[in-house]
């Protein structure tokens, strides 16, 4: 999601669209990513995620721009991410897409970058 995607204003018909802005590849795997906001602590499934950031499924997106905490395990590592990221769109659920937010990663670690970038080239490999 690295600049994935960006609202612009709303017109006059009320509408707002999306600018696709994503910079990396992206994977679909399913994991479970526990996150915080300033004053509550949720658990979602991400179904997609990059070296940018991830899309989580929830039924109460945060506002855009807040801060989230996020913690996650990638498939076949020991250990958790740790991560802080900014709410940086929000997909309102329309037309079959699932309803969540697109949280882009801040201070993404190289180890956790590199780890990231490994597990979305072996995903896109499987494929």
């Amino acid at each position: 999601m690295g600049a994935s995607q960006e609202q612009q204003p709303e017109g006059r018909d009320g509408v707002r669209t999306v600018v696709e802005r994503r910079r990396s590849l992206r994977a679909p795997v399913v994991v479970r990513i526990e996150y915080a906001t300033v004053d509550a602590l949720f658990s979602d499934f991400t179904r997609n995620i990059n070296e940018g950031g991830v899309f989580i499924e929830t039924d109460c997106p945060a506002p855009l721009d807040s801060i989230v905490h996020l913690r996650f395990r990638l498939p076949g590592a020991r250990e958790a991410l740790k991560v802080t990221g900014r709410v940086a769109w929000i997909e309102p659920g329309a037309q079959g897409h699932p309803q969540g937010m697109g949280v882009e990663f801040e201070h993404l670690s190289d180890r956790d970058r590199a780890r990231i970038n490994e597990l979305v080239l072996r995903l896109r490999v499987e494929r």
